[in-house]
């Protein structure tokens, strides 16, 4: 009881303070869609430059670690796509949309910061690796199916071109590829540089839990709630339980396990439903997994947290 007053309902308070102000009018939609631009376009991408750019990627980058995390995220992908083709029988491009809401845990908006709070700053080293990896990871799988279903007469390199236009016309994505050549090439960045850099740093993540509640109150609760429920059961567990397991036959550290597990534990993003609506498939069921995903994680999360060492 006492992790979940100390670590997540604070995370989840700020969202609900968000939630809270959209839905009764104090704070307008508009603000809402400056903010997430704020922090989606420029303080988040600051705050994964300079965690990218500082990390010591020999140490940190353990391939027991990016292992265990997209082992569990790619089958989280292929329940929720084979799920919904053949326990639901949606179609296969909603299928691939469903199956996405199972992959794209929201590593950055929650993993962070409750990860921050239940083991201090120096335990997130392993999530900014993962998350190096995670946008191209997911974005590269899920628009590559997508793609081949559809049969648009993209194969071989139109097909990789389309896929890289995506990826890296994503903020996240940049600021991530910004802070590797930074780090490789040992670039040194200017004192007053750095000193700016961490002051957009501070205020992405509590601006990006104000934004994320105010835009939930968009999402209502609506589609089919038996496969909703699949994708949280998928997402909230089957992802986790697999990512814990790896790593412990792995014997992952315990630091990188707890993030690892934490992270794969989180609820769908937002970019679940950006997704959907880029493709025009399974929109509701998108933004009904954000939406009550997002509310059952804070008694998911909660279990995690008392299950590891």
């Amino acid at each position: 009881m006492q992790a979940l007053l100390d670590v997540i309902l604070p995370v989840f308070v700020v969202i609900g303070f968000g939630y809270l102000a959209v839905w009764r009018g104090w704070f307008s939609e508009a603000g809402v869609d400056g903010l997430m631009k704020f922090t989606q376009n420029f303080a988040i991408p600051c705050l994964l430059f300079t965690a990218i750019a500082r990390l010591d990627l020999g140490q940190h980058f353990d391939w027991r670690l990016l292992i265990s995390f997209y082992t569990g995220a790619l089958a989280g992908f292929l329940c929720g796509l084979f799920g919904a083709r053949w326990i639901f029988g949606r179609a296969w491009e909603e299928s691939v949309a469903i199956g996405f809401c199972c992959l794209f845990s929201n590593s950055v908006l929650l993993g962070l910061p409750i990860t921050e709070r239940a083991y201090g700053m120096d335990a997130l080293q392993a999530n900014y690796a993962i998350i190096a990896v995670h946008s191209p990871f997911c974005y590269g799988i899920g628009i590559s199916v997508m793609e081949f279903t559809r049969a648009r007469g993209s194969t071989g390199p139109a097909l990789v071109a389309k896929v890289l236009r995506a990826m890296f016309s994503n903020a996240l994505i940049l600021g991530i590829a910004a802070g590797f050549a930074v780090n490789l090439l040992e670039v040194p960045l200017p004192g007053p540089l750095n000193d700016g850099l961490d002051m957009m740093v501070r205020a992405a993540l509590p601006a990006a839990l104000f934004g994320l509640g105010g835009v939930l109150v968009r999402y209502r609760p609506e589609g089919d709630l038996r496969i909703v429920l699949y994708v949280c059961l998928v997402a909230l567990l089957v992802h986790p339980l697999i990512t814990r397991g790896l790593g412990a036959a792995l014997s992952l550290p315990t630091d990188a396990l707890r993030s690892a597990t934490l992270t794969a534990a989180m609820a769908p993003g937002i970019n679940t439903y950006i997704f959907a609506n880029m493709y025009g498939c399974s929109r509701r069921v998108a933004a009904s997994a954000v939406l009550i995903a997002t509310a059952v994680s804070i008694l998911s999360v909660w279990m995690w947290l008392g299950s590891l060492p």
